[in-house]
């Protein structure tokens, strides 16, 4: 392994795969995955990155090299999605294109769809679980700028057009201290960004008496110059501890951000979707953290045309998005998927989708052009947390909010910038110089 790629994780734990339970059984890394040039390809989510990340130190602690091109690999590895119809679609497409390597699938899709695979390869399958297995026996994080900790395997949600609750499993939070080591080692190695990703982070321990609050208080005193975006939230599990959640985000290094996915305004769909919280809930969450934090970015995603969404449920959508004015909406059209509660419901023409999804967004961009007009001329600290290319990086204020400065500053750099001009999701600045008066 190169020497400089990764730093040890100190008092590497025993394999577990719960907060509290442990075992030795780990299954070893074929030997057709040593030694050999390797091309990995992510897809999906953060959590699949997180994966991909962990496979690369396996790997090269087997003496793999990783390449940038299927071309120049003897082996490929891809690392499947497949929340909606067209991403399993785009996967199909590029799995047959790669029949002919050296295969390994991997993610989601290999969880819960292999027969579809095998209807355009014949790849060796990677349980995502056994990557876990495989990394806890290697104990290093790569270099980088950002680092992705998991915080946990699968979720307890019941939510009914979900088919990745059925690839992950239930809810398996890892041990407090082997997260701990990984943060300290990222710390280490220099990372600037580092985010926590899970199918749900607000349920962290909730399957073995610990929480998300109680993890982020015990990393407190871990030294670096870092900080920590905390992944995407269930309005669910995050009412469970409101409280201790908001008063968590009070850590200085922890970034004002939440992703809130509500999914719809109305109360009729969410119970369909089997979200377990209501619209009131969500409002009442955002309320919460905005009164401790007014700087605070929201994120949120909504799905527009599930089963039987009615006019005035979309209507609801609509008025929330315009009341609780959250700073970024991701929009889904609803996938019908496989072995899903309502993967037989009937289902609204693309045409109907497309319309909604196309209102919401619009909707969704006058409220951040209002919302960004009042920022735009303001100062604002931020610290880089990655070079987008030569002579430009990407900085992160303190909730988050993206700033291209057109400089070349080294990561983890922290200085203040005037907010030039607004680009709907981000916005271009110029650090503020300051000099003493003579």
């Amino acid at each position: 392994m190169n020497p400089n790629h990764s730093e040890p994780i100190p008092e590497h734990p025993p394999f577990a795969d719960t907060c509290g339970c442990e075992t030795t059984q780990t299954r070893n890394v074929p030997d057709t995955l040593c030694n050999r040039r390797i091309y990995i390809e992510t897809y999906g989510c953060r959590y699949n990155f997180g994966d991909s990340a962990k496979l690369v130190e396996v790997l090269e602690h087997h003496g793999c090299t990783m390449v940038d091109s299927p071309d120049d690999a003897d082996a490929v590895v891809v690392n499947t999605c497949t929340v909606v119809g067209p991403t399993e679609r785009r996967m199909l497409r590029r799995l047959s294109a790669l029949s002919s390597r050296e295969l390994y699938v991997t993610g989601c899709m290999a969880m819960v769809q292999k027969e579809a695979i095998l209807s355009v390869c014949d790849p060796v399958f990677i349980p995502p679980g056994v990557i876990q297995d495989w990394y806890r026996t290697v104990g290093t994080v790569a270099q980088g700028s950002v680092g992705i900790v998991q915080l946990a395997q699968g979720c307890n949600g019941t939510c009914t057009y979900c088919l990745t609750r059925l690839a992950r499993g239930p809810l398996r939070s890892f041990p407090k201290n082997e997260i701990r080591q990984q943060v300290m080692a990222l710390a280490t190695a220099g990372t600037t960004e580092i985010q926590f990703t899970a199918q749900d982070v607000s349920s962290y321990g909730q399957d073995c008496g610990q929480s998300l609050a109680g993890l982020l208080s015990d990393i407190r005193d871990i030294p670096g110059k870092y900080r920590i975006r905390i992944g995407m939230m269930n309005p669910a599990t995050v009412m469970q501890d409101l409280d201790g959640i908001v008063d968590a985000f009070s850590d200085d290094r922890i970034f004002r951000f939440i992703h809130l996915p509500v999914q719809s305004g109305s109360d009729a769909v969410l119970e369909r979707m089997g979200r377990r919280y209501t619209v009131e809930d969500f409002c009442t969450i955002v309320t919460a953290f905005r009164k401790r934090y007014p700087d605070l970015i929201i994120a949120t995603d909504m799905i527009v045309g599930f089963c039987g969404e009615t006019n005035e449920d979309f209507s609801r959508t609509l008025d929330l998005v315009r009341r609780v004015r959250p700073n970024k909406v991701n929009v889904t059209r609803y996938s019908r998927r496989p072995f899903t509660p309502v993967a037989q419901e009937k289902d609204f023409p693309d045409y109907v989708k497309k319309d909604r999804s196309r209102l919401l967004l619009a909707c969704a961009e006058e409220v951040y052009a209002e919302m960004n007009a009042g920022i735009v001329g303001t100062e604002v600290p931020f610290i880089v947390t990655e070079k987008i290319r030569k002579g430009s990086v990407m900085a992160r204020s303190p909730s988050y909010t993206g700033i291209v400065i057109n400089e070349d500053l080294p990561c983890g750099y922290e200085g203040r910038a005037l907010l030039k001009k607004d680009r709907t999701y981000f916005f271009i600045g110029e650090r503020v110089t300051r000099f003493p008066r003579e």
